[in-house]
């Protein structure tokens, strides 16, 4: 048995037939390619496959894909709609707040989110930034060039 699903996926539409029990990270990564979500612990505690449905971050290994049926998704692979984007990637490189990159694209999404929601009055502080990252999990880093990225893409994001 299949569902007929409709999403639009980093601006394009598409129409497939899944499995109701598909998740929606292996939907993006085995009928679309887009495998920029990466599958980690696939209980929604390491945030790898952390991407925006309707412009909020979710974990896609904890999402079905007939969940998102008439909803819109960005995965890593879209984030340049976002003005912010490439500056966060820039702070990532500049900071070493990347060594082996599987959890960057789950980093990325949520850091985006988090600056984006950041009153402009109040910026973001060091611990601030580690209580919303401390959803995600890095295993190279020590985080410390993660929260430096985000902090320094927040300031001249502004």
């Amino acid at each position: 048995m299949t569902v007929q699903i409709t999403v639009t996926v980093n601006g394009t539409a598409f129409e497939r037939a899944v499995p109701p029990r598909m998740t929606l990270a292996d939907f993006l990564r085995d009928e679309l390619g887009l495998t920029g979500t990466h599958l980690g612990c696939e209980h929604g505690v390491c945030g790898a496959c952390s991407v925006f449905i309707d412009g909020r971050s979710a974990r896609a290994c904890l999402t079905l894909a007939v969940q998102v049926d008439g909803r819109t998704v960005t995965t890593v692979e879209g984030l340049d709609q976002f003005e912010e984007a490439p500056r966060l990637r820039e702070c990532f490189a500049k900071q070493r707040g990347l060594q082996c990159g599987f959890c960057t694209p789950g980093f990325l999404v949520t850091a985006l989110e988090l600056i984006r929601d950041t009153d402009t009055q109040k910026p973001l502080t060091e611990d601030g930034v580690r209580e919303v990252l401390s959803g995600n999990i890095c295993r190279c880093t020590g985080y410390q060039g993660i929260v430096d990225a985000v902090l320094e893409a927040a300031q001249t994001s502004d």
